[in-house]
C-alpha cells in the first residue's frame, strides 16, 4: 500500500472541500491515487459536504433522549438551513443518534476548539509528570503526551469520538454525511447531559439503611 502523506491528504481536502480525514480514507481506499481518491468521495457525496459550511444555519431541532429508565436525559441542538429539512427523516434519525451517543459515551464538547486552553495545559502537566515517573527518556517525554493529549481529546469532544452504532466512522463523518445526503449545512449547536445523582453525595444514614436493605437486615 502507497504511503499517505500529509501533502496528498492537505492537496485533496484543498481540492475536494471534504475533511482531512474523510481524504485520508479515499487515499488509502485508492492506495494514493488522487485522481480515483476524488471519484471516492464525489461517490460517497463527501466533496461537496464541505463547500456547504459556510451557509447558515439557523432552523433545526431540539431533541430529548431518555435512557435508562429514566436515569439518563440528553437535550441536544442540531441546526440546518431550513424548516423543511428539520421535520425530514434523515435530519430527526440524525439528531436521536447523537443523542444516543451523547447519553452512551458522556462527551464534554462538541469540538476540540472548545476545550479550554487552561483545561489542556493542566492534562499536560498531569500526563508529564506520569510519564517522568514511569521513567521515559525525557527527549521522548513531549512527543508522548502530545499524543495522549489528542486521544484525550477524540474521548471527550463529540464530533471525535466513533459512533457507538459503527466504529468504523466518527460523528463529524457521520455529519457530512447527512449534509451531503440532504443537500443543507448542518451543525452540532449544543448539548446538556443529565445522568441522576451525578455529583451528589448520599447521607452516611441512607446509604447505610440501602446496604442493611440489599442485605436482607
Amino acid at each position: 500500500m502507497a504511503e499517505i502523506s500529509a501533502t496528498m491528504v492537505k492537496d485533496l481536502r484543498e481540492r475536494t472541500g471534504a475533511g482531512m480525514m474523510d481524504c485520508k480514507k479515499a487515499l488509502s481506499e485508492t492506495a494514493g491515487d488522487f485522481d480515483k481518491a476524488v471519484d471516492y468521495l464525489r461517490k460517497k457525496g463527501l466533496a461537496s459536504a464541505a463547500k456547504k459550511a459556510g451557509r447558515i444555519a439557523s432552523e433545526g431541532a431540539v431533541i430529548s433522549y431518555i435512557h435508562g429508565s429514566g436515569r439518563i436525559g440528553v437535550l441536544l441542538e442540531v441546526n440546518c438551513e431550513t424548516d423543511f429539512v428539520a421535520r425530514g427523516e434523515d435530519f430527526q434519525g440524525f439528531c436521536r443518534d447523537v443523542a444516543m451517543q451523547i447519553a452512551a459515551m458522556n462527551p464534554r464538547y462538541v469540538t476540540g476548539d472548545e476545550v479550554p486552553a487552561a483545561e489542556v495545559e493542566r492534562e499536560k502537566a498531569v500526563r508529564m509528570d506520569t510519564a517522568r515517573q514511569s521513567g521515559k527518556p525525557e527527549a521522548m517525554l513531549g512527543k508522548i503526551v502530545d499524543g495522549q493529549i489528542a486521544k484525550w481529546k477524540k474521548e471527550i469532544c463529540l464530533l471525535d469520538q466513533m459512533f457507538v452504532k459503527d466504529d468504523k466512522k466518527d460523528i463529524s463523518t457521520l455529519l457530512n454525511e447527512l449534509v451531503a445526503k440532504i443537500g443543507e449545512n448542518c451543525k452540532i449547536r449544543r448539548f446538556v447531559r443529565f445522568e441522576l445523582g451525578e455529583g451528589l453525595e448520599k447521607k452516611k444514614d441512607d446509604f447505610a439503611a440501602e446496604v442493611r436493605q440489599q442485605a436482607g437486615l
